[in-house]
């Protein structure tokens, strides 16, 4: 959802947008793993628990699927043959919100869902993907 994020409020116009596509989609992620593996942690040293390496790397390798989002759309575009930068952010955020649907239905069938549970997650995440392709779209960008 974060990667969909970033390439809706993309404006692919400017001196190098397919570059520049790629490094927002790249930082975006590594900032917001940082960000969530941070809060992690100062929630648990609020909670008076001594915050260590060996946590800090346990949480990082937890949160480190933040990244591995946001790099899926970023290589779709590496690789793209796709001339325009405009065609290119429409080809990642098709990627972010495909996998973000793969990835909510193999979490629920994973952990046991039914199939109609599964599948009701993976309408449930689509919807959320298709509002912000919407909201891409209103923008105009």
């Amino acid at each position: 959802m974060l990667a969909a994020s970033v390439i809706a409020a993309f404006d692919p116009h400017g001196a190098h947008p397919k570059f520049s596509l790629i490094v927002l989609l790249v930082v975006t992620g590594v900032v917001f793993w940082i960000a969530h593996a941070y809060a992690h942690l100062a929630g648990e040293r609020e909670a008076g628990k001594t915050v260590t390496w060996q946590e800090t790397r346990r949480v990082g390798r937890h949160e480190w699927p933040i990244v591995e989002a946001a790099m899926i759309p970023a290589l779709a575009v590496v690789i793209s043959p796709l001339p325009e930068a405009g065609e290119n952010a429409w080809l990642a955020i098709g990627v972010a919100v495909g996998q973000q649907v793969f990835w909510t239905a193999l979490g629920a069938v994973r952990s046991g869902a039914s199939r109609k549970q599964a599948a009701l997650e993976a309408a449930v995440s689509l919807a959320l993907g298709l509002i912000i392709v919407a909201a891409k779209v209103v923008v105009g960008h």
